[in-house]
């Protein structure tokens, strides 16, 4: 029972992450929703959410206990500004120049980007496994992007710039978070990670400079779907199945995420998606199950054990 209620959630989890892009793009084509605003308030109710349950359901003493060791909360600073706040930034923007399909699967580059660095600073050794994913990845790119067009571009610039540097954010929010990860829960990092983004995002955007009567009940809806279901609880329902499934196992259910945005972009939006850019969208997934699948890389960095819980964010 325990291991189907994780199955349950995990992949419950990847498909509200998945329909919550959407829904943002949503936002954004039909209310003209602000991506600076819907960053800051995503990150501030998500993350003072996730503190909420730290506190009824674990040790609540961490979440104050975080900021007692200097070092510790400089390093928490960091990775709220530069990891989470820049993973959610980049991403909303992809979606609102692009869509979520796009966004999500460029995201999705993540773990190339990090065998890549890897390689470089010599921490890892390239394995076949290594070189199909980097293949994979590149072929996938190319045909997401061009729809096999080599002339012209099927998606806009902008989106795939701002998609390019999400996977980036996400490769170095995954690597940074490695050393907070042993000593806190994911709640607490996670949680804290995003108020710093959502308070620091707040002076270039306050969350209270929005014409709210302007909003019909339908997008109030829609945002509550993003913050609540497509970010909150996404993240809590993924870090909650990982009690009943290994974190291979969760990582692996988690690749319907990127296929849920892709079919809930094409049918619900109505967007364009040519034939060749679903080659290129099997390719990603592909890539995502063999690296869910295979054995762990000879690094010599300090990974994630598989008892300790890993990161997602969308």
């Amino acid at each position: 029972m325990n291991r189907r209620k994780g199955i349950l959630l995990v992949i419950t989890g990847a498909i509200f992450w998945g329909i919550g892009g959407t829904v943002a793009k949503k936002l954004f084509q039909q209310y003209q929703i602000d991506v600076n605003w819907m960053v800051t308030i995503r990150l501030l109710i998500a993350g003072f959410l996730l503190l909420t349950v730290q506190f009824f359901g674990k040790d609540r003493s961490q979440i104050l206990g975080v900021w007692k060791t200097r070092r510790i909360a400089i390093h928490l600073v960091i990775f709220g500004l530069l990891g989470m706040l820049a993973v959610q930034y980049t991403y909303m923007a992809s979606i609102k120049h692009g869509n979520a399909a796009v966004a999500t699967l460029l995201q999705y580059l993540a773990p190339v980007m990090i065998i890549v660095y890897l390689l470089f600073r010599k921490q890892t050794v390239l394995t076949r496994n290594d070189l199909l994913t980097v293949l994979l990845a590149l072929v996938g790119c190319f045909f997401l992007l061009t729809n096999g067009s080599i002339s012209q571009l099927s998606v806009p610039t902008l989106a795939i710039v701002w998609g390019v540097l999400s996977g980036i954010a996400l490769a170095f929010y995954t690597l940074y978070a490695v050393p907070l990860l042993k000593q806190y829960d994911s709640l607490v990092i996670v949680g804290w990670a995003m108020i710093i983004g959502g308070i620091a995002l707040s002076f270039i955007h306050p969350p209270w400079q929005i014409d709210f009567k302007s909003l019909t009940l339908e997008a109030y809806s829609y945002l509550v779907f993003v913050i609540i279901f497509g970010t909150m609880l996404a993240f809590w329902f993924y870090i909650e199945s990982l009690q009943s499934l290994s974190p291979k196992e969760s990582s692996l259910l988690g690749s319907i995420e990127p296929l849920a945005a892709v079919l809930t972009t094409v049918f619900w939006l109505k967007e364009p998606f040519g034939f060749f850019q679903w080659v290129g969208t099997v390719c990603i997934i592909g890539m995502i199950l063999i690296l869910a699948l295979g054995k762990d890389s000879s690094s010599k960095t300090n990974q994630l054990s598989d008892n300790e819980k890993p990161l997602r964010v969308s």
